[in-house]
């Protein structure tokens, strides 16, 4: 692990709190006017604490590193090889729910991404999906599928969103889960308060 960075941000609020953030940095919020000495000793007393929490940021990321690792695209044959395979499992399953959903989406490209694993563009009516969906179940990635087309017919993750998610993929709260769990991408961020 690399050495920390504390950041302290006055803010409007009541008392002392801080967070780990993915990179293992500390993240103090504290009162305004409050005397530096005071926040120092905050930081001073919770430093168990914070070296607890950066522990787990970090086992966390290496495990989710572990995981991208296991679908390498370094090479072209390796990125052509996982291409053709995403279009053979997602094409399919686009064109089924789209009749089924009654909508059409006017481009569907794929990318090595981490942060997302699908992402309509409601502008363009486009939808990229991560080449990173090949590491799920089959179902879970129906669930990215119909979950990009949805917001096709809404835009935002509101209650209709979640009202189509319940008509056209039932089991999407499953789904969820099952993906946090097999990517190692539950929210680590720790906090602590005063």
């Amino acid at each position: 692990m690399t050495d920390m960075a504390i950041q302290v941000t006055y803010r409007r609020t009541r008392r002392l709190s801080m967070r780990i953030v993915k990179n293992g940095d500390v993240h103090v919020s504290a009162p305004i006017g409050m005397p530096k000495s005071e926040v120092e000793r905050f930081i001073e007393e919770h430093r168990e604490w914070i070296a607890e929490a950066r522990k787990k940021t970090y086992e966390s990321q290496k495990r989710r590193a572990a995981f991208y690792n296991q679908l390498p695209l370094k090479t072209r044959e390796q990125a052509d090889d996982a291409l053709r395979r995403l279009k053979a499992l997602i094409e399919p399953m686009v064109e089924r729910h789209s009749k089924e959903m009654g909508v059409k989406p006017s481009a569907v490209f794929y990318k090595a991404m981490i942060s997302r694993w699908g992402v309509c563009n409601v502008k363009d009516k486009s939808i990229c999906f991560s080449a990173y969906l090949l590491l799920l179940p089959e179902w879970c990635v129906e669930h990215v599928v119909v979950h990009e087309l949805c917001h096709l017919l809404e835009p935002s993750h509101n209650a209709r969103f979640h009202a189509l998610m319940d008509k056209f993929f039932p089991r999407w709260k499953e789904a969820q889960k099952e993906m946090r769990l097999i990517s190692q991408m539950e929210e680590d961020e720790s906090d602590s308060e005063d």
